[in-house]
């Protein structure tokens, strides 16, 4: 770990990384320790791929680039078709505009598209206590954009210790030059050059950190892990809403 620490050379990186995998998942699901993660590795926070690298280790390749495979070609018409027969609203209407050739929405299509799934499960209200979210409120916690040249450390103080969600950094909405998860507060480059891509590594850093859904999130994210991953979709405990969405988008 002190070799990792202070290494410049990024295979060198990788390969202690490799090495103290079976340490940081003993830490990961130590309740003392998992917080400090990013503390003890750091080079999360420069070495792009050390996600990817971690969530083979958990997984093997081949559910590695089944998101990336399948959305843009699969799910992603399928989601816009069942969408158009949800009762309109504004955000969910700009997103389905985006889809259109001459549109001019903020969101590139592919994010718009993975953003439409949320409206397709939207969060559900649990206990008393818990106010209602919008489903354009619960995919703000997917996704937020930075333009250039803002202060990055001045955006993630107003964030406060959300789950991890994808940061978006470019020119405007729909050309990215960057991407970033945040966990903790704290930026993890992405490897991705496209909006898919990211939100991939976005899906995989909850496994990869052993970090919960967002609980607004939690019909969204199990879809995309049960249906599109293929993880634990035989034991996982699935709403009926996602079970009814899986056979809609499968039927279309």
């Amino acid at each position: 770990m002190s070799i990792m620490k202070h290494a410049s050379d990024q295979d060198v990186v990788k390969g202690k990384m490799k090495a103290t995998f079976k340490h940081r998942q003993n830490m990961l699901h130590d309740l003392d320790q998992s917080s400090l993660i990013l503390d003890h590795f750091p080079r999360f926070l420069d070495t792009p791929g050390l996600i990817e690298q971690d969530f083979i280790m958990l997984f093997g390749e081949d559910i590695l680039g089944k998101f990336v495979a399948r959305w843009p070609t699969f799910y992603k018409p399928k989601v816009i078709t069942v969408s158009k027969s949800l009762g309109q609203s504004v955000h969910l209407d700009d997103l389905l505009s985006a889809q259109e050739e001459s549109s001019d929405y903020e969101w590139d299509s592919d994010l718009a598209a993975i953003l439409l799934l949320v409206h397709l499960l939207p969060p559900t209200v649990k206990g008393k206590k818990h106010v209602k979210v919008s489903a354009a409120e619960a995919a703000d916690r997917v996704v937020k954009f930075m333009k250039v040249g803002t202060s990055m450390a001045t955006l993630l103080g107003k964030v406060g210790s959300a789950q991890p969600f994808l940061l978006c950094v470019g020119e405007k909405k729909s050309s990215f030059l960057k991407f970033y998860i945040i966990l903790d507060q704290k930026p993890i480059p992405c490897v991705a050059q496209t909006a898919v891509a990211a939100f991939d590594e976005l899906f995989k850093a909850h496994f990869v950190f052993a970090v919960s859904y967002d609980a607004t999130l939690l019909n969204f994210y199990t879809f995309i892990q049960t249906t599109v991953y293929g993880i634990d979709a035989a034991t996982a405990k699935e709403s009926p809403r996602v079970e009814e969405i899986r056979v809609r988008i499968n039927n279309t």
